[in-house]
């Protein structure tokens, strides 16, 4: 009785080594949704999203609010880093901005969402690794997207036209080294500021690493939208290729 009880016990202890292992291998994405100024009611939807797509694409999401999480050996786990929506200035002080631009030197992947670019706007080097910065928005309405790449995995099977109802953001201090995946039709809706050529998501490599951007996303009702759905889990997914 004790030889099988030592036997199970030591089975116990290999599966728990294993599931350890296993775990620790598994590729993990930081999601970072620090708000100091307008917080986004889509934030936790955006979460949950984004855990859903991890389940498809075999990664681990650990989600936080907290910069200290931007530190050299804490980056180093990380396959991507996803900001959801953080709004407001000087999120990070100099050891932790430091920690993030060696994660992308080293290689690391960005991901930004909506208000990616609406904070961090004393950090040029932030503002070129996202794209560019937001500057204002008319009310939420309906607007016509026209897809510009559609072999990119962000883009590769949505509507062209597509035709959808979200917040859509004016830029200022455009990285012109950024490939635009979707252009803003401002003919189609009220309180566009930049033209004919009004990027809304884009990538890029950047300073060694690889940089994708959606303007998409502010409304809860994104985060069940199969379309944008897609199209965010395609843009994440070329980051970790």
């Amino acid at each position: 009785m004790k030889k099988i009880t030592l036997c199970i016990c030591a089975l116990l202890v290999l599966i728990s080594v294993f599931s350890f292992h296993a775990k620790k291998n598994e590729k993990q994405v930081l999601v970072f949704s620090l708000t100091k100024k307008y917080r986004h009611k889509s934030i936790e939807k955006g979460i949950e999203a984004i855990r859903k797509i991890g389940l498809a694409q075999n990664f681990l999401v650990i989600a936080t609010e907290d910069p200290s999480y931007f530190n050299e050996e804490q980056l180093k786990r990380y396959k991507a880093i996803i900001f959801l929506s953080p709004t407001g200035d000087s999120l990070f002080n100099d050891q932790q901005k430091a920690a993030f631009k060696n994660y992308i030197n080293r290689g690391g992947g960005f991901i930004g969402i909506h208000a990616a670019t609406d904070c961090n706007y004393e950090w040029e080097w932030y503002g070129k690794l996202v794209g560019g910065y937001f500057q204002k928005h008319p009310k939420i309405q309906e607007a016509k997207l026209e897809i510009l790449d559609d072999k990119h995995l962000a883009t590769n099977g949505l509507k062209n036209p597509w035709i959808r109802t979200d917040e859509w953001y004016n830029f200022k201090k455009m990285n012109p080294s950024v490939n635009v995946l979707i252009n803003l039709d401002e003919k189609s809706y009220t309180g566009g500021t930049m033209g004919a050529s009004h990027p809304i998501a884009w990538y890029h490599k950047f300073d060694g690493g690889k940089s994708f951007y959606t303007g998409l996303g502010h409304t809860e009702e994104s985060y069940k939208d199969a379309l944008f759905l897609k199209h965010l889990a395609g843009g994440i997914a070329y980051v970790l290729k």
